[in-house]
């Protein structure tokens, strides 16, 4: 229950984020917003506040914008010293950027979160070995467990990660590994093996290998406000980047269509996440984000993306695509995202189930 209560305000807030962003680029461009609830369903309490009514509604769940001029049907109905202001009737470029807002708010959000989480630090796993597996080379090196590896090659290691990366981008190859042994620092050369595997997107690669397992021991990675910025951008870039990846990857059908997930998904790992700690939460919740700001600029009629690619071609003929033309695609788009979150929740189903 506690899970489901966390996943629930996570996204909500998220998705409350999201039409944040279209509010504040509608306003900054002298839009006038008709709305903004936070929530949907009826309205709990609401209080105009100059031209626009803001309402606090039941469902607690993002929520919503209305624009004047939003629903093209209705444009003819605007009054005619409203017109200038209403979302229809302004450039293309204009309303493209309302509707991007939504998206990268969601993106600049995650940066915050993964900012404050690099402020406070992270958990991160100790380079100490727990465990020697036998005929490895780092039995044969000499390795024994208790070992706190600091240095390899010259560079100096404070996480498991680091070690990990270094050892993985070196197969077959010689490594200068020092570690701190019973308050002595020893020296040892060890020749790593190799091994081909395939990554989560479904390519094979070759990884260098020594034969140790960590012992769990961590330490709480910290930064300084500089030190944050850098890599809060560099785990946003990432994160961004990878959740391309893992659509095209999708589409190329080189990641299965079971790997997809939905809310019931995001409910476990946001239960798993919040065991593990408030920080590991906050990176997870960073995650989601993302991954609606992405999804969001998918060009699939109904989605963000979907109004972005109306506006280019809007932009390329010099006048808007017919109503019913925009009707047609919006029913393709709306079945398109219906099929993906029923495969979700048959993916999520057979997970609960243990298939």
């Amino acid at each position: 229950m506690v899970s489901l209560i966390f996943a629930i305000i996570a996204l909500g807030v998220l998705i409350f984020v999201h039409e944040l962003g279209h509010f504040l680029a509608a306003k900054w461009l002298g839009i006038f917003v008709e709305k903004f609830s936070i929530g949907f369903g009826p309205a709990i309490v609401s209080k105009k506040i100059g031209e626009t009514e803001y309402a606090l509604s039941l469902i607690p769940l993002g929520g919503y914008v209305k624009l004047l001029g939003e629903d093209e049907e209705s444009a003819e109905d605007i009054p005619s010293h409203l017109r200038e202001r209403a979302f229809s009737c302004r450039p293309v470029r204009e309303k493209a950027l309302v509707v991007l807002a939504g998206p990268l708010a969601n993106i600049v959000f995650a940066f915050f979160l993964i900012y404050s989480a690099s402020l406070v630090g992270f958990p991160s796993l100790l380079p100490e070995v727990g465990k020697v597996l036998p005929d490895t080379p780092a039995a044969q090196a000499g390795l024994k467990p208790g070992d706190l590896i600091v240095e390899i090659n010259g560079k100096r290691i404070r996480t498991w990660d680091e070690l990990v990366a270094i050892v993985h981008s070196n197969p077959d190859r010689d490594l200068e590994v020092k570690v701190k042994r019973n308050g002595k620092l020893l020296t040892f050369k060890i020749h790593t093996s190799s091994k081909v595997v395939k990554t989560i997107f479904g390519k094979t690669k070759k990884i260098g290998l020594i034969g140790i397992v960590a012992s769990g021991a961590t330490t709480v990675k910290r930064y300084n406000p500089v030190e944050a910025f850098v890599e809060a951008a560099r785990r946003t870039y990432e994160m961004v980047y990878l959740t391309i990846l893992g659509i095209v990857k999708i589409v190329e059908r080189a990641v299965p269509l079971k790997s997809i997930g939905g809310p019931i998904l995001i409910v476990q790992m946001a239960k798993q996440q919040a065991q593990t700690g408030l920080i590991n939460f906050i990176l997870f919740t960073a995650l989601i984000s993302i991954n609606l700001g992405v999804i969001n600029l998918l060009p699939i009629p109904v989605l963000d993306g979907g109004h972005l690619l109306f506006f280019m071609i809007e932009a390329i003929l010099g006048r808007p695509i017919s109503l019913r033309k925009k009707e047609i695609a919006q029913q393709i788009g709306l079945f398109i995202i219906i099929m993906i979150m029923v495969l979700a929740f048959y993916n999520d189903i057979l997970r609960l189930a243990g298939r």
